[in-house]
């Protein structure tokens, strides 16, 4: 373990990873996840940034983050808001154009995927070369906690029409929890025409297409402990629009 510390602050020194945190309504969840972040970037030694994208937050998430950024230091936190909720999509757009990593990682601010997690990833992408990272709840030990049999049925439902309509050669498409090259991120971010829950289906699906390799990691997805969810009645139709879009034009 030692050694291969001393390669990611040596011989890896070029590398660094930029992660976008999206966040809207996550005042109590922000200090725990970048404290996190830097807890394990820290103990790995890769070079990171921390990239926070708040939509407007009524709740002060943008106070909180300010904060954070006197304590870590500017170079490690940078605030990019925006004035209102405008998407994910275009949340990750912001984002990139702020990023100086090579690497990205896009990764939910909820405390619903754990930062132990990207040491994994980072070493699955240089294992592998892959062009991208996806973490995945259905394979090996992979799960989900905190979730009610409805919720399961969804994502499992959802996840298992997507397979069958789409053939991604990804077992989850509907997860969150990435690492990409910067230009692989830029380019599918050009691609994709989708919008909220959708956007991360179609990154795979445009992957595929455009002969990007995707390596996965087993991820544990624990339910968000602070907050509300986001998934509601709107999110679930506009799911299925976007995959009935995807399947007539992929």
């Amino acid at each position: 373990m030692a050694s291969r510390r001393g390669n990611a602050k040596t011989g890896e020194h070029s590398d660094k990873y930029s992660v976008l945190l999206p966040t809207y309504n996550e005042r109590e969840n922000l200090p725990l996840i970048v404290w996190l972040l830097a807890k394990y970037f820290g103990e790995s030694g890769y070079n990171y940034e921390i990239i926070v994208i708040d939509d407007g937050s009524p709740d002060g998430t943008l106070q909180i983050a300010e904060q954070l950024q006197k304590i870590y230091g500017a170079d490690k936190i940078l605030l990019r808001p925006r004035a209102k909720k405008l998407g994910l999509g275009t949340a990750y757009i912001h984002g990139i154009k702020h990023a100086s990593g090579n690497f990205v990682i896009i990764m939910d601010a909820d405390l619903s995927h754990h930062p132990k997690f990207i040491a994994q990833f980072i070493e699955k992408q240089k294992e592998g070369g892959y062009d991208l990272v996806s973490g995945t709840r259905y394979r090996g030990d992979g799960g989900v906690y905190g979730w009610d049999l409805r919720r399961k049925l969804i994502s499992r439902g959802a996840n298992f029409v997507t397979q069958v309509l789409l053939r991604p050669g990804a077992s989850d498409l509907t997860g969150s929890f990435r690492l990409y090259k910067k230009e692989v991120l830029e380019k599918l971010v050009e691609q994709c025409v989708s919008k909220g829950y959708v956007f991360q289906m179609e990154m795979i699906v445009r992957a595929r297409q455009l002969g990007y390799t995707v390596g996965e990691v087993p991820i544990s997805f624990v339910d968000r402990v602070y907050g509300e969810s986001k998934l509601g009645g709107n999110e679930i139709v506009s799911f299925l629009k976007g995959l009935l879009t995807l399947f007539a034009t992929t």
